[in-house]
């Protein structure tokens, strides 16, 4: 008995030093991260008072200078490359739904995001010595009008701000890890202002490696999203903008229509986007090349986007293109063809270079593919592009719980949050569809690929 009573307070021992382990991590790793942020959005607010021109031109310098920095400064130490291939584990089928939401071939979804995939478990070994060139390149990438985003550099950020502490401060050895998981959970949510998103953002991207979520690590996460929501209260910051719907659907029938469309849409269309970044990242080629061809068809989109809409909608993340569509009110197969030509951008951004996230980019991506199915069915423009902003996380990011502390954390009438909700779950399974589709048509195509090859020898 006095065994077990031991035991039970030497676990909420554990518990307590890592709540307050990650509420430490946390404040350190935001403020780095808001720092960075601001930097970032103080960059793009002077570039977008230039003429069309500069719009065009100024992400393909970004990503140049990003590229010059990675692998000139950093010899190529700091680029982001795909994780090696490993076998699926045991008993984890690879067309499975836990396949899909744990990244069976190891790809990290976004520049930065595989660092924080792969340290996972381990997180006192982040590499936080490159930081400082990731920053820069970040910095140069978004900063500069590339359609990239912050949450990933918020996240790679505050991980290794957190894994810096614990190293440099022998106190604070042993508490490394969850110095470095608060600190990821906090950046996360002071970008967003939402406690439970940076929370669910690092539990999710652990569950990637099957990392189990034990009370210790649960507490770490939770004080690390609470201490970057304080932050972003207590500067009353306003980094990322989310649409918050302002009124419910207009009956049943039209939710359920606009749920299913806009879930399955926006999950598919995102879904693809991520695969297509697969594919650019994978290309082996040097760096040089990869610049060129992707710079180019960055400014051709650039300038399509321009033409299609206004040249401003092509720079930055996706928030200008979202100022667009409810300004303009523009027709539903003009909404999709910015919604495709946006995703094509940041799949170009990423094959030439780029050093950024791709979270924002999917708000926009969803946003916008949401907004296509608001006069159709007859509901509320916002409250199609809040729904169809959440489903692209789903889908294409494969963060289905952190959509859903989205949904909850921006509001609105409890119609237009139930509405959301289902959307998350439908893109959910449109992007477990979609991506198993398009894997098995690129396995196709490789094998037909592989024997005209043999054929020809």
């Amino acid at each position: 008995m006095e065994h077990e009573m031991e035991q039970g307070r030497s676990r909420i021992g554990a518990i307590a030093a890592w709540a307050v382990a990650g509420l430490l991590g946390g404040l350190i790793g935001s403020l780095a991260a808001v720092a960075l942020t601001e930097l970032i959005k103080l960059s793009l607010a002077a570039a977008s008072g230039l003429g069309p021109a500069a719009l065009r031109l100024l992400p393909l310098l970004g990503v140049g200078l990003a590229v010059l920095i990675l692998f000139g400064l950093g010899r190529g130490h700091s680029v982001q490359t795909i994780a090696p291939r490993q076998t699926p584990r045991p008993g984890l089928a690879p067309g499975s739904l836990a396949a899909w939401y744990s990244f069976p071939h190891d790809i990290a979804r976004a520049d930065l995001t595989g660092d924080v995939v792969n340290a996972s478990g381990v997180e006192e070994r982040f590499p936080w010595n490159l930081a400082p060139l990731r920053a820069l390149a970040i910095l140069a990438t978004v900063g500069l009008g590339a359609p990239m985003g912050t949450e990933s550099p918020a996240a790679h950020i505050g991980v290794a701000m957190g894994s810096w502490l614990g190293s440099a401060v022998p106190a604070l050895r042993s508490l490394a890890r969850p110095l470095a998981i608060g600190g990821g959970a906090a950046s996360v949510s002071a970008l967003i202002g939402i406690p439970l998103v940076g929370s669910f953002f690092m539990a999710e991207l652990a569950a990637r490696r099957q990392i189990p979520l034990s009370w210790p690590r649960a507490a770490a996460m939770l004080a690390g999203g609470l201490s970057g929501w304080a932050v972003n209260a207590a500067f009353q910051l306003n980094l990322i903008r989310l649409v918050v719907p302002r009124l419910p659907p207009a009956g049943f029938l039209s939710a359920v229509e606009a749920t299913l469309c806009i879930g399955v849409v926006a999950g598919a269309l995102t879904a693809l986007t991520g695969e297509a970044i697969y594919w650019a990242r994978g290309w082996r080629d040097r760096p040089l090349t990869r610049l060129l061809i992707g710079g180019a068809a960055l400014l051709v989109l650039a300038l399509l986007i321009g033409i299609l809409a206004t040249p401003a909608a092509a720079f930055g993340p996706g928030g200008a293109a979202i100022v667009w569509a409810e300004t303009h009110s523009p027709a539903p197969l003009r909404l999709l063809a910015l919604a495709l030509l946006r995703a094509a951008a940041t799949t170009a951004a990423v094959l030439a270079g780029g050093c950024g996230g791709v979270f924002v980019p999917f708000l926009a991506i969803g946003d916008l593919s949401g907004r296509v199915f608001a006069a159709p069915f007859g509901i509320a423009a916002d409250l199609a592009g809040a729904a169809g902003a959440a489903a692209g996380i789903a889908g294409g990011y494969r963060l289905p719980f952190t959509a859903m502390a989205m949904v909850l954390g921006v509001g609105g009438p409890e119609g237009a949050q139930l509405t959301s909700m289902a959307t998350v779950l439908v893109a959910a399974l449109s992007g477990l569809l979609t991506a198993r589709a398009a894997n098995a048509l690129s396995s196709l195509v490789r094998g037909l690929w592989r024997g005209r090859v043999g054929s020809r020898e």
